[in-house]
């Protein structure tokens, strides 16, 4: 099957109804997020899902960091025009290429970043460029004043924010129309539905791209117990998968799983394709060909109003799956 292709946004950016999140096919300040990837996999999935209409591609400059960007450069080679780039910017990065933890919006630190993630993924131009984070001492409207001059010296296509509320969204989208924000969304995280950030977005004709669409990989039906994880993997850290929330997620996993029996269809795909279905796009996280293909697949589902009821019956809006993230990493949250 060929991909749907969607407008994100109302500034004419096109992409694909489903992306590739590209952070988990590298390490991460010498650890890996989510277990062990490998280049060469990484490499072929990437082209994998190009070949299935796939081209639209996720990172940051903090996946590594840099790593990332790299390797998305190496699997592109001369096909820059065939992909779709969004990139990410906030994260302080120091000049030893170490993280300092810290958030940086100024304008100074957006004119160091872009040249160093134009750089890292040997283009001359980024398709999307988001905020990674909001820079809470530093006004939004310096910050995209700063991107709305990339935009114009052609170096970046069109302007995202991630992770940001409606407030921030209205005042940025004053100083430069804003192309999408993007957040983490899935049937175990729908805080930006809650708070009202879907709503703002559809008025002011801005795209929301899902990334960690399958609960930080609980809907794929992978995960039965915390021993699941890679000793280092992130998630172990997060109270999502701990004691008082782990059992009762995997209860609701397989009342999905149920569902998506019914259907022929995998967990993910039931998870995907009601994203979908929203007018949302989701960016699931792969490192391996036989998952793209599947999540791919996801996008041709069809669900009927009866199938979204049902499933939204099995986890309501406002159910508390755990946060997805530290208590650090949810103070930075907008």
């Amino acid at each position: 099957m060929k991909l749907n292709q969607v407008k994100l946004g109302s500034q004419g950016l096109i992409i694909p109804n489903i992306g590739l999140g590209c952070m988990g096919m590298t390490g991460f300040e010498d650890a890996n997020m989510y277990g062990e990837a490998d280049e060469n996999e990484a490499i072929a999935t990437i082209h994998r899902s190009l070949e299935l209409g796939g081209n639209f591609l996720d990172t940051a400059d903090l996946y590594g960091p840099f790593k990332n960007e790299q390797l998305i450069a190496k699997a592109i080679g001369t096909n820059r025009d065939q992909y779709i780039i969004a990139t990410k910017f906030g994260w302080e990065i120091d000049d030893s290429d170490k993280v300092t933890w810290a958030i940086n919006g100024t304008k100074d630190y957006v004119k160091k970043a872009v040249e160093r993630s134009l750089k890292n993924l040997k283009t001359d131009y980024i398709d999307l460029y988001y905020m990674h984070r909001l820079d809470k001492n530093t006004p939004i409207e310096e910050t995209v004043g700063a991107m709305s001059d990339l935009v114009k010296e052609g170096k970046i296509g069109y302007i995202g924010l991630s992770e940001v509320s409606s407030e921030t969204v209205r005042r940025a989208h004053a100083v430069h129309p804003v192309t999408a924000v993007q957040s983490e969304y899935s049937l175990f995280e729908r805080t930006a539905e809650e708070k009202g950030v879907l709503a703002t977005l559809r008025e002011l004709g801005i795209g929301f791209v899902a990334y960690s669409p399958l609960g930080r990989g609980f809907l794929s039906g992978q995960i039965r117990s915390i021993d699941d994880l890679p000793e280092h993997d992130f998630r172990r850290g997060i109270p999502r998968f701990q004691e008082g929330y782990f059992d009762k997620n995997i209860e609701l996993v397989k009342a999905v799983e149920n569902m998506a029996a019914e259907k022929n269809i995998t967990s993910s795909q039931l998870a995907l394709a009601w994203i979908i279905s929203k007018g949302i796009v989701p960016i699931p996280g792969t490192k391996r060909r036989k998952y793209v293909e599947q999540n791919i697949e996801a996008a041709g589902i069809q669900l009927s109003e009866a199938d979204i009821l049902k499933l939204e019956s099995i986890v309501p809006l406002g159910t508390d799956t755990g946060a997805p993230y530290d208590e650090f990493s949810m103070g930075l949250l907008d």
